[in-house]
């Protein structure tokens, strides 16, 4: 999406949500998503900004980057590594 509206990552493409999942189940200990994370937020934030080149509020474009962040991440617990149910 980054490259869709205006980036130049063509070589961003993170560890496949599969092995992530087969990561958690070997009970790895510790994920990090927080690329994924900063490319939602990054990708929302330049959608946003294309779509409304009048806005200049962060509050406009914060708004639905973090909404972006926050499905990203509910995504990768719920999804991928199956963690929901566990404190």
């Amino acid at each position: 999406m980054i490259n869709e509206f205006g980036g130049s990552m063509p070589d961003a493409i993170g560890i496949p949500e599969d092995q992530l999942r087969e990561a958690a189940k070997l009970a790895v200990c510790k994920i990090n998503i927080d690329s994924d994370i900063r490319l939602a937020m990054t990708a929302e934030v330049r959608k946003y900004l294309i779509e409304n080149p009048s806005h200049f509020d962060p509050r406009q474009y914060l708004k639905p980057a973090r909404d972006a962040v926050k499905d990203m991440v509910s995504h990768k617990i719920v999804d991928v590594l199956g963690s929901n149910d566990k404190i």
